[in-house]
């Protein structure tokens, strides 16, 4: 395994039209490779744009199996290109049964493995729960060429059980693709505060697990077709070291390429250094697996 491999996240906007954003998204990859990634990371959904806005049935059509035609599609490139690309998708697992997911991709084209997103929000303009089933495959690290990564996403980005959940399969590196942006109503008031909170919560992921750390989000200001405010999106793509510290960012509202370097050197240096993982009381948690401590737990656990 190499001991340095350059990381590509893809911050776009995305279009009406799902066949559109799989062309753009194609582009974008081919962009990233040519520019030196190795491992390169889309945007949550991003083949059509964020649908979960409001409940409408219709909105199901957008799924696709896995393996699938985008799948497919960005298998071909992985292979072509030789880089490992994470692709975000709404699964069709079985009629009635979505999922909110994250294929990774090998470099030689190979499908490695799924991640289903967790925790699912229900907000306002956040109807996750109407589409997406909670995912049921835990916190998969995937062996890949450059090394084992992870991925989550979006509203997984704030627990921070999950981030140390894949860091204990042996991940180095923590993709995060994301759909998040303000609400246009609250974002003078409380625009400034979200996003640094946003920021701050998966910064703090990297430092207390020692590992890298990226979001990919996606950017423009996105409207249902039938009424309501909307959302814009708030970019801020981001990659991180294992002491929080940020490699590169873009900005609120452009799209871009952001490439950052992930160094193992460095990771195991900081791990020697901040041994957290060492002195962790793994005989202390009880209760971890519990909704709440509010009650003696239940016999056998």
């Amino acid at each position: 395994m190499p001991t340095t491999f350059k990381v590509g996240l893809v911050q776009m906007a995305c279009a009406p039209d799902p066949k559109e954003n799989l062309d753009r998204a194609l582009a974008r990859v081919e962009e990233a490779a040519h520019a030196g990634a190795e491992v390169i990371c889309l945007p949550e959904l991003f083949r059509s744009q964020y649908f979960p806005q409001r409940e409408d049935a219709g909105c199901f059509e957008l799924a696709e199996p896995i393996p699938g035609p985008t799948t497919e599609a960005l298998a071909k490139a992985a292979k072509k290109l030789g880089v490992v690309v994470v692709v975000p998708i709404f699964e069709r697992r079985a009629p009635g049964i979505y999922h909110n997911s994250a294929a990774v991709i090998d470099a030689d084209g190979r499908l490695l493995g799924l991640y289903r997103k967790m925790h699912i929000p229900d907000d306002p303009a956040y109807y996750e729960k109407f589409y997406f089933t909670p995912g049921d495959l835990g916190f998969p690290a995937f062996d890949t060429r450059v090394g084992r990564i992870s991925t989550l996403i979006c509203w997984d980005q704030w627990y921070p059980e999950g981030a140390r959940l894949a860091t204990l399969q042996g991940a180095c590196l923590l993709f995060y693709p994301t759909a998040i942006g303000w609400h246009p109503g609250e974002k003078e008031k409380y625009g400034a505060v979200q996003l640094d909170a946003w920021g701050t919560v998966q910064r703090g992921h990297a430092i207390a697990n020692g590992l890298y750390v990226a979001a990919v989000n996606r950017v423009g200001y996105e409207k249902p077709p039938d009424g309501g405010t909307g959302i814009e999106f708030w970019g801020s793509s981001f990659l991180c070291d294992p002491q929080g510290v940020v490699l590169a960012q873009a900005s609120t509202d452009q799209e871009k390429i952001l490439l950052g370097e992930v160094d193992l050197t460095h990771l195991e240096d900081v791990r020697r250094n901040w041994p957290f993982l060492r002195d962790r009381r793994i005989d202390a948690y009880a209760g971890l697996d519990r909704r709440f401590l509010d009650e003696p737990a239940p016999k056998g656990s």
